[in-house]
């Protein structure tokens, strides 16, 4: 572990100690209230603070922000979540993996498209960590009006900050561990034209991995904001991002894996020049990602009518690679070299006859010699004769592949919200309605590309010698919603219905007879209703909630060509919700019992199942079926304490019950109903302790984490752990003409240097991030 960085930090902070006492005390004491109870609605629902996101350096992901919520579950890679392949989010038994897509993301209250690795992006994507203003978290039942068709476990809604008014440019320069380092400026224009303010920003940040330090990820971010009220009714605001991100993977382990080296992925940091070996190679392990994200929106609101329209554009592009260690074998070459090494050659579609890993000067294919043994042992328990050199003469040339899925998506869409307020001396009645309408289309292709020299790098031919498939996907999703809700003063309550209108269509672009139009994935009217009412105890409210969910059927799926579209049903889930908040000058507490009923689990079921290793020529064999469900089922509760001028207490607790229930025998998935479900967690609770003093903040918080089975059948258990993070910062006087503020701030994740997997996915589980200290210089000028 590099704790250079963390000595250098401190001491950083020490020497600037003197610079910052000097300044003049303020007469009252600066306050920082955490609010964390969230709205007054008829469901749960948090807010992160500034003392959470303060917890995260600007290095880090922007979900880590709402890791302390209560409920909430967020495990990436590593600390600055460098790495989308290994990110997962678990709320309330609900996932986001590479499995499943289960919880609904928004951007400034707009869908972000999914969130799969497949193509999807999550809001790291579309928010750089400086730009973030706060992440909204509605569990379970939600606002009807979220815009996604994932939202069956609730819905993330990350907001981006507004232009200042007045005109300001903001630097900051970040380092971390493992060679992170983020350069960041902002721009705040001021009032550009009357009542009008914008601002952009750029930034570049780079890290490698914490396993081998061989990782190469950088990121490259762009964004712009502007906000305008044209009269004293209508507003107009509109934000663009454009981030490019290239990312070398994590691997996953199994429990076995973890114990023998709990500091270990596997992947290897050097190329061999033994294919079997070096298709573990973690160069070769990338996911390439560029997104363009733009949206203009306008608000109108009056004494009794409120209007709220956006029209919006995603474009991502990207790709995923992998090193297979062998060449495919397409074309019957008898007495010829093999055609997949001639780089004018290249192969449409089909499928393999075979795999060619070692080949002759003149390009002919060769055999191992009969009752070899192969001594290569790593990786997958080792290799066959066909893979190891020592079973093939002295003149065989090892050959491999380089593997590239590539991705695009373009979704274009509107969202229009109306609300009219009837309000007379007993009551108020709102009345909202709204429709979201997105049309999306996405290709997806495979191709395989030969390694020029195996045995010195994993440089490539461009040219491939096989495109494996190529296909597109098309899915229109309208929704309608409408509501009305009644205010008393002491109660208010609401009833609604909303109804999805989902048409999916694909095209295989190299036969025809593959193709599929015109799937119907519509939802029936979902209900949706609740309950707020004040208590006689002042601050006390009691709230209750229920809703029906939906996830329409994924594209995905059409994917794949044993998939069996006329017995497959969306996903549902019904969510119940039982509360009270409470909110006073001093102390905000929340308590929330919820009971959540899933049905339709979509399941992808593979061809075989390998006992060992990757199966890189999976295309479009497989299935997706319905799986049964699931229950959920528990408590989430959080409390907030003012303690005197300068202290604040904060503290989340979540018990959680997720299991399966009516899995089909007959389908040999090997879950039984009553399961617990893979990734979810039992208990979680979360203790917080933050200073606020005038120019000086700091806090220690503390996250555990119970155990979780890795697998379905709940053979394996990734064990209880806790994970504690530290941060402080001090604001100081400005020794420069022209800066008007100076800040440090060091941050210090898993501070006792905790040892845990982290993620789970596929049935096994990515290893938690190590300690990691970073320290951010922030100039205003």
């Amino acid at each position: 572990m590099n704790t250079k960085l963390s000595y250098l930090s401190l001491a950083c902070l020490a020497a600037m100690n003197t610079n910052a006492m000097a300044e003049e005390e303020p007469t009252e004491a600066a306050v920082e209230r955490i609010q964390v109870v969230g709205k007054s609605v008829s469901y749960a629902n948090n807010e992160t603070t500034e003392s959470m996101l303060k917890q995260q350096s600007n290095l880090t992901s922007v979900l880590a922000g709402i890791d302390n919520l209560p409920g909430v579950l967020i495990n990436e890679g590593d600390t600055f979540g460098s790495d989308d392949w290994s990110t997962t989010v678990s709320i309330r038994g609900f996932q986001i993996s590479l499995d499943e897509q289960q919880i609904g993301i928004t951007v400034d209250g707009i869908a972000n498209g999914n969130s799969n690795y497949g193509g999807g992006a999550k809001a790291n994507r579309f928010i750089d960590t400086e730009n973030l203003a706060l992440i909204e978290v509605s569990q379970g039942t939600a606002d009807i009006a979220s815009r996604s068709n994932e939202a069956l476990g609730g819905t993330l809604n990350f907001t981006t900050i507004s232009p200042t008014e007045e005109e300001n440019l903001l630097m900051s320069v970040s380092l971390g561990d493992f060679d992170a380092r983020k350069y960041f400026v902002r721009y705040n224009t001021g009032e550009i034209a009357r009542d009008t303010y914008a601002w952009v920003s750029v930034s570049s940040a780079s890290n490698t991995d914490w396993v081998n330090q061989s990782a190469e990820n950088r990121k490259d971010h762009i964004a712009a904001k502007l906000i305008s009220d044209l009269n004293a009714e209508w507003g107009l605001s509109a934000y663009v991002s454009y981030d490019d991100s290239h990312e070398d993977n994590y691997q996953r382990v199994s429990k076995a894996q973890f114990e023998t080296n709990p500091e270990s992925d596997r992947l290897t940091a050097e190329w061999t020049g033994v294919p079997y070996v070096d298709q573990l190679y973690r160069k070769g392990w990338s996911t390439l990602r560029e997104n363009l994200f733009a949206y203009v929106q306008a608000d109108y609101e009056s004494d009794n009518l409120s209007f709220s329209g956006n029209v919006y554009f995603h474009d991502n592009s990207g790709r995923g690679d992998w090193v297979p260690p062998y060449l495919n074998d397409l074309t019957v070459d008898t007495g010829r070299p093999e055609t997949e090494l001639d780089s004018t050659t290249t192969v449409r579609g089909g499928s393999s006859n075979g795999i060619i890993t070692f080949v002759d000067r003149e390009g002919f294919a060769l055999a191992p010699a009969d009752n070899c043994v192969s001594s290569i042992v790593f990786p997958y328990g080792g290799a066959g004769p066909a893979f190891d050199a020592d079973c093939f003469g002295p003149e065989a040339i090892p050959v491999g592949s380089y593997r590239h899925t590539h991705y695009g998506k373009q979704r274009f869409g509107f969202n229009a919200d109306l609300a009219y307020i009837i309000t007379t001396d007993s009551f108020e009645n709102v009345t909202r309605a709204g429709i979201w309408f997105e049309d999306y289309s996405r290709d997806e292709y495979r191709d395989w590309h030969k390694i020029i020299d195996s045995a010195s790098s994993f440089e490539f031919d461009h040219t491939p010698y096989w495109i494996q498939y190529d296909r597109s996907f098309a899915v229109d999703t309208t929704m309608l919603y409408l509501e009305n809700e009644i205010d008393f003063e002491w109660a208010k309550a609401r009833v609604g219905v909303k109804k999805f209108i989902v048409e999916l269509d694909s095209k295989d672009n190299f036969d025809a007879s593959n193709n599929v139009a015109g799937i119907d994935s519509d939802s029936d009217a979902l209900l949706s209703a609740g309950i707020v009412a004040n208590l006689p105890i002042e601050g006390l409210e009691v709230f209750a909630g229920y809703a029906e969910n939906f996830a329409a059927i994924k594209d995905t799926v059409l994917e794949r060509d044993a998939s069996t579209l006329t017995q497959i049903e969306p996903e549902t889930a019904e969510n119940f919700d039982l509360g009270l908040r409470y909110n006073s000058e001093f102390i905000d507490a929340s308590l929330t019992f919820y009971s959540i009923d899933f049905e339709n689990r979509i399941t992808f079921l593979p061809p075989d199942t390998p006992d060992a290793g990757i199966d890189y020529n999976i295309g479009t064999n497989g299935s997706y079926v319905n799986v049964g469900g699931i229950e959920s089922e528990g408590i989430e509760a959080s409390l907030s304490i003012q303690l005197g001028e300068y202290f604040s207490l904060y503290g989340s607790y979540t018990n959680n019950e997720s299991t399966y229930k009516d899995v089909p025998d007959e389908l040999g998935l090997g879950i039984e109903a009553g399961n617990t479900v893979f990734g979810s967690v039992e208990d979680m609770f979360v203790v917080s302790l933050d200073y606020n003093k005038g120019n000086y903040s700091a806090g220690l918080s503390n996250k555990y984490v119970g155990d979780r089975f890795i697998d379905a059948a709940n053979t394996s258990v990734a064990e209880a752990y806790s994970v504690a993070d530290l941060y402080a910062a001090v604001d100081i006087e400005p020794a420069f003409e022209g800066v008007q503020n100076m800040q440090v701030r060091f941050t210090l994740n898993n501070l006792f240097d905790e040892s845990y997997l982290g993620g789970i996915a596929g049935q096994s589980a990515w290893i938690g991030a190590p300690r990691t200290a970073a320290v951010n210089l922030q100039f205003t000028f």
